[in-house]
């Protein structure tokens, strides 16, 4: 078992990382919470989940004294929605969810994502707790409290930071992921690789038969580190978007059928291609890339257009009037901030997506 104690101006918790954890999920959280009296710990989860771990959470809160109720969502992109968003605050409130009580998230980054905003609105902001089940949401989305949830213009344009109070990654729920989801994390590990420490890349080719605990800690120390430096992405937060700029515009063109982890390593390739072409970076950096995506089935190209992408990035979260800022590799396992103009921002995409 590994422990990564996550420092922030928004709080301070640990992740938890190792297999077997959910049986023991409400004692930990129990020891955490401290309290003599039995709370309540809201479950929200996905259709998917809920057949597969949500009744051994329950069991474990229940053993640990805690009152449960349950909330469960369709699973998928499209459930991160406003409406879906108040349908859990109502049901927090029609259960009397009170400021001592706790929501858990037992689920993907949608899960995660969308019971974090909740969690943050209701009552101005109740305890909650992160439990991932896919590999994406282990090493990325569950840690550094960023929630939000997509409007009709993009994705994750209604969000807060609101950092858990504890993440427990039990990576023995990963074993029934498909290859394809499992693959869908990876693009996110892979990006660690990218922006941050090469030395990550030797251990993923066996990933998820031997070095899953080593791969899920490396990634959420360097995002740990990353996060206490800069909590409201105003700096060096923004090199975890490397590849998401693009990515998000692709998934947006797709109407969100394409996912996220596809869309990241395309959106990091055409990134790549483009700082080559413009003479920011050497072939090595897209020699690396191309090598950890091409192993685990990643895609490395979009067929959306220029035009199509470009019309998306404009309702990208990241944009600031005119400019947005792109994340760019300089050489392998590292990349830079490079704040430019829209209009530059298309250059680099027509660039990327040249042949």
């Amino acid at each position: 078992m590994t422990k990564i104690t996550v420092s922030t101006a928004g709080g301070v918790y640990d992740v938890i990382i190792g297999a077997g954890l959910l049986e023991h999920a409400g004692d930990t959280y129990r020891c955490l919470d401290g309290s003599s009296e039995g709370g309540t710990a809201a479950v929200i989860t996905d259709d998917i989940v809920d057949g597969l771990y949500a009744p051994r959470l329950e069991a474990s809160l229940k053993a640990a004294g805690y009152n449960t109720v349950k909330f469960v969502i369709p699973h998928g992109e499209a459930s991160k929605n406003p409406e879906e968003l108040f349908r859990i605050v109502n049901f927090l409130a029609e259960n009397h969810l009170t400021g001592s009580d706790t929501v858990f998230a037992l689920g993907g980054g949608v899960v995660g994502d969308i019971t974090g905003f909740a969690a943050s609105i209701y009552l101005r902001g109740i305890h909650f707790v992160q439990i991932p089940t896919t590999l994406l949401s282990a090493v990325d989305s569950s840690v550094g409290g960023k929630t939000a949830v997509d409007l009709p213009s993009g994705k994750n344009l209604a969000g807060a930071y609101y950092q858990p109070n504890l993440v427990i990654c039990d990576y023995s729920v990963l074993d029934t992921l498909s290859d394809e989801i499992f693959a869908d994390g990876m693009a996110e590990v892979i990006k660690y690789g990218a922006i941050y420490d090469k030395s990550l890349y030797p251990l993923l080719p066996d990933a998820r038969t031997k070095n899953i605990e080593k791969v899920i800690a490396k990634c959420v120390s360097i995002k740990s580190e990353i996060v206490g430096q800069d909590e409201k992405d105003k700096g060096i937060r923004q090199l975890l978007n490397f590849g998401h700029t693009f990515g998000h515009a692709i998934e947006k063109c797709s109407g969100y059928k394409i996912s996220h982890g596809k869309a990241v390593a395309a959106g990091m390739t055409i990134m790549t291609e483009a700082a080559i072409k413009m003479n920011l970076c050497s072939d090595d950096c897209l020699d690396d890339l191309l090598k950890m995506i091409h192993a685990f089935g990643l895609p490395d190209k979009t067929d959306f257009s220029v035009e199509e992408l470009y019309e998306a990035l404009l309702s990208d979260k990241k944009r600031k009037g005119g400019t947005i800022t792109l994340v760019v590799p300089s050489e392998p396992g590292r990349c830079i901030l490079k704040k430019v103009s829209v209009q530059e921002a298309k250059e680099f995409l027509a660039a990327g997506l040249s042949i």
